[in-house]
């Protein structure tokens, strides 16, 4: 992240110009201290700190609001601690499995991880240490309940304007190839070709996301090269009125790449504070569509119109529900800005050198206040005895001078 902040400010001090939002399209590592290491999906050769645990332990702050979703090489056992997302450090703000959040006006919208057809169905299971056979590999494959989710954003009426402005995944959305230049794509990866003739390049479901939702703007990464393309989505025959999605994949960040991108927006709202805010129509999705949380490995097929039932299949919500959201959050929707450290700092990790999982105050807040269930909680409730007290529990402990056991040697997963 160090060498990410490092060239924005270039840019900034070459143009001009002031970054307001730094947008993270997967793989962002969220290493908080080498307990994590273990919980990341790489070879062991590539298992390294980096620069993001400086930034969890409050020795640097981003210097760029930043929004981030996952990909499928991460801090795994960090990230489900936010299942519906949450500050992994000051100004650095992870977007959960899926979620929407709203800054300076703009609808922004996250799916992280990448496709799998064995998983797709399942529900969020995984949990640290990650001893059960491949749930290091399947903790970052997306769900249908979260592709569901975001499916509910769309619009009843109005299909001239797009639900959301710009829309985060990590993997390509299957069949993006045919709205770009591919010959040119596979002069880069001639590999490719294969999948794409097969249409089996990137997430399926997705891009039936992409034609019902209608982002102006469509971010991903994952493939190691960069690919626009642009996504008509005809909306008056008549008139002749057609609305475009414009899909940017990025590539690695390494120099010679084009792994960065500048968007400028012109934001109706002059006088908009420039925060992350709850979007009231998603958090109305979450709470009516809690019932079909799973954090088991049984399937669990979404609700659709087809076969007729008398249950609830379309979670689109009404204006009254939103309504009852918003009073829920007394009409501010301001994100807090309630980062805590649950696991210690690197510093202080090797002094103990204990692996823990953490329930987070951060989701058990959400949670409740929306009145949903926690998912990490469940998780972590199935294995109390791997269940570790927070580092911020200690720090506050010790502030008020109160006994501080130097070992932090609370409990001990096995390894």
């Amino acid at each position: 992240m160090n060498k990410i902040y490092a060239c924005a400010a270039e840019i900034e001090k070459r143009e001009g110009w002031k970054f307001d939002l730094l947008i993270c399209t997967g793989d962002y590592q969220a290493v908080r201290n080498s307990g994590d290491l273990p919980y990341m999906h790489v070879p062991a050769k590539y298992r390294s700190l980096q620069s993001f645990h400086r930034y969890y332990s409050g020795e640097i702050t981003a210097p760029i609001l930043t929004l981030v979703i996952g990909g499928n090489h991460e801090a795994s056992g960090y990230m489900q601690e936010l299942p519906y997302g949450g500050w992994i450090a000051p100004r650095i703000y992870y977007l959960g499995y899926a979620s929407v959040v709203s800054f300076a006006g703009l609808r922004i919208a996250g799916l992280s991880g990448i496709y799998n057809g064995l998983h797709y169905d399942m529900g969020h299971f995984e949990r640290p240490p990650f001893t059960q056979p491949g749930s290091i590999v399947s903790t970052y494959h997306v769900r249908s309940i979260d592709v569901f989710r975001l499916k509910q954003l769309e619009k009843k009426e109005d299909k001239k304007n797009s639900s959301i402005d710009i829309m985060i995944t990590h993997d390509w959305p299957s069949g993006i190839t045919e709205f770009g230049d591919v010959n040119a794509l596979l002069e880069v990866k001639p590999h490719f070709a294969e999948d794409i003739k097969k249409c089996s390049l990137g997430n399926p479901a997705t891009m039936s996301l992409l034609h019902q939702l209608r982002p102006r703007y469509w971010l991903s990464s994952h493939l190691h090269c960069s690919f626009p393309a642009l996504v008509p989505h005809e909306v008056d025959v008549d008139k002749m009125d057609t609305h475009f999605t414009h899909f940017l994949a990025l590539d690695k960040p390494i120099p010679g790449r084009h792994f960065m991108q500048v968007l400028n927006f012109d934001v109706e709202c002059e006088t908009c504070d420039l925060v992350l805010k709850y979007d009231p129509t998603w958090l109305t999705i979450l709470k009516l569509t809690d019932s079909l949380t799973n954090a088991t490995e049984k399937k669990n097929y979404m609700p659709s119109a087809y076969p007729p039932s008398k249950d609830r299949w379309d979670f689109r919500p009404s204006a009254e529900e939103i309504s009852e959201t918003i009073k829920i959050f007394g009409c501010d929707m301001v994100i807090p800005e309630n980062f805590v450290r649950t696991a210690p700092p690197q510093q202080v990790f090797l002094k103990q050198s204990v692996l823990v999982i953490y329930f987070n105050p951060q989701t058990i807040e959400f949670c409740k206040r929306l009145g949903i269930q926690d998912l990490n909680g469940i998780l972590c409730s199935q294995l109390q005895e791997e269940v570790g007290t927070a580092y911020y529990v200690f720090f506050e402990l010790a502030l008020k001078n109160e006994f501080l056991n130097n070992s932090f040697q609370i409990v001990v997963s096995e390894t």
